[in-house]
Order: C-alpha cells, then sequence, then structure tokens
C-alpha cells in the first residue's frame, strides 16, 4: 500500500510526532511500559477544556465516571475512551470530551472502565453497561451512546444488550471501532501495516481480552458477532481510510440497515486510526470531528440527516 500517496503531508507530521512518544513498536513493551508512554503522548496531545466546560469526577454504581457540562443540558452522551482495552483513561480523552460537550451542548459521562489484562472481559462491558443505566437513572436525559476503538466496541456491546430494555437511548456514533471477532475483512490484508495500527496490533488488543479462549457467537465482545441486527438506536459509524478496522464499520452499517434499521458509514479518505488527537493540527481531522460532532448532536435531537 502506497501511504505516501494515501496519506497528506499534515498527517504524516502528526505520525511523527505520535511517534516520538509513542514508537511503533510499543505492543512489544510490556503493559505498563504501554500505559507510560501511552500517557506520554496523551500528554503530548492535551488541548485542555473549553473555559465554559465544567467537570465533576462520580461514582456511578462502582465504575468511576467524569462528568462534563456547559450550561443546563437536556441530553447525556456517554463517552468509552479507546485504547485497546489496556490503555486510557479518564484523563487520555479528556479534552477530547471536554469539546464534544462545547460543540454539543450536551452533558457527557466519560466511563474510566477497568482495563486488560488485570481485569479480562466481560468486566469492560459490564462497567460501561452499569455506566449508562447510572447515567440514564440519575439525569433522565435522552442519551448518545459514543466511544472511539476499544470504546466503540464497548457502546455498540452495550447498544445490543440494551436495545428493548431502555428507551433512553436515541442513538450510537462510533469512532474507528473493532467490532468484528477476526480480522476476515478485506481492510485487514488491504492496510496490515497501516502508520498507527497494523493488523497484528488489532489481534494482540483483542486476544489480551481473555484468559483463555474466545467465546463464540457473543456480542458483549464482538458485535459484528451477532445474529440479530433489528431494533438497534440509529447508527453513525465513522471509520479511518487507512485502517485495518475500516472496514468493521462498513460492514456493522451494512448489517443494520439490511435488518431495516438505520446506519450511516462515514469513511474518512487519507486518515489513520487515532486521528483524534489530529483533530487541532491536522485539517481533515478536524473536519472529521466536526462530522463527529454534528452526528451525535443530531441523534440527541432526534435527527437523520443521512438519507
Amino acid at each position: 500500500m502506497d501511504y505516501s500517496r494515501l496519506i497528506d503531508a499534515e498527517t504524516w507530521a502528526f505520525i511523527r510526532q505520535t511517534a516520538e512518544s509513542y514508537p511503533d513498536d510499543a505492543v512489544t513493551l510490556d503493559i505498563e511500559g504501554q500505559r507510560r508512554v501511552y500517557d506520554s503522548m496523551c500528554r503530548a496531545f492535551y488541548r485542555g477544556r473549553p473555559d465554559r466546560v465544567e467537570t465533576e469526577d462520580r461514582d456511578a454504581n462502582g465504575v468511576p465516571v467524569r462528568v462534563y457540562w456547559a450550561g443546563h443540558p437536556t441530553r447525556t452522551v456517554v463517552y468509552a475512551h479507546g485504547g485497546g482495552f489496556i490503555l486510557g483513561g479518564l484523563d487520555s480523552h479528556d479534552d477530547v470530551c471536554a469539546e464534544i460537550c462545547a460543540q454539543t451542548g450536551y452533558r457527557v459521562v466519560a466511563v474510566d472502565y477497568r482495563l486488560c489484562p488485570e481485569h479480562c472481559h466481560p468486566v469492560q462491558f459490564n462497567d460501561c453497561r452499569t455506566a449508562v443505566e447510572w447515567a440514564e437513572a440519575e439525569f433522565r436525559d435522552p442519551i448518545v451512546l459514543a466511544g472511539d476503538s476499544a470504546g466503540g466496541n464497548l457502546m455498540a456491546a452495550v447498544a445490543h444488550a440494551v436495545r428493548g430494555r431502555s428507551k433512553s437511548i436515541l442513538g450510537q456514533v462510533l469512532i474507528y471501532p473493532v467490532l468484528a471477532a477476526s480480522g476476515e475483512a478485506p481492510s485487514y490484508a488491504e492496510h496490515a501495516e497501516a502508520p498507527m495500527l497494523t493488523a497484528a496490533d488489532v489481534e494482540f488488543y483483542q486476544g489480551i481480552r481473555f484468559d483463555g479462549p474466545r467465546p463464540a457467537g457473543d456480542p458483549t465482545w464482538a458485535p459484528l458477532s451477532d445474529n440479530d441486527f433489528a431494533n438497534l438506536p440509529p447508527t453513525v459509524v465513522i471509520t479511518a481510510d487507512c485502517d485495518p478496522l475500516r472496514d468493521d464499520g462498513r460492514m456493522y452499517c451494512e448489517a443494520i440497515t439490511s435488518a431495516g434499521g438505520r446506519a450511516a458509514w462515514i469513511n474518512e479518505e487519507g486518515l489513520i486510526h487515532g486521528y483524534l488527537r489530529a483533530r487541532g493540527s491536522v485539517t481533515r481531522a478536524q473536519d472529521s470531528f466536526e462530522r463527529i460532532t454534528v452526528a451525535i448532536e443530531a441523534l440527541g435531537q432526534g435527527l437523520w440527516p443521512y438519507d
């Protein structure tokens, strides 16, 4: 794959800056080493919070969360961070959540789910579901589920688990999520050696979730493994074109629409996995982040501008 042609100069500069804190071989470090360099990278790209955004760290029935608000919100976004199920927390995506809050006017609840390998599946799924149910009871607002990468996986899994039980969830916005149980889609081969995330990296992060065999046909860890995609909330999936996970988003949206639901797949050309951190320096990433916040805001209002 000729990434010199597909990826523009701004994005290459972001990739090089990322490598200064989080090198390509970081996945070979031990878990504490990976967390150390990941946290360093997140600090290097941290943009702070918009002035008017307030925050409070809360306990959501045993799950730590950080609540963001500006003014008097009437909608709540529950956000799960990325990081391969082993990295990240309330600080790694603090500015992302604060900016979503500022741009949509919605309350944002960031979930500090427990990490692998200390806590194997289904702990992360259970923590996210608990946080969603807590937000539903605490604020009594309509809810939009959102998350990136591993967090997109977890929020999609929650959407599958609570459909038919929760009337509060208006939609889900998933940002370059991992959704499949195995890397058999074309993008896994096409972008096996993509910058920022390789197919081997995906396999590592998926495998570390389990202390034993991976359960088959279980949408609580691989939403594309479900045999029923009906009655899911309206869904917007945003993927990076230069990412082995790209086709997970495409196939997920196809499964929902085939079952009679609403789903929109937005594939961002020339972008790579993890580009949320580039929204301040890369024009393509900035434009995509605008599309992400517009999607969250629209679903929160019960609108569907994708027909």
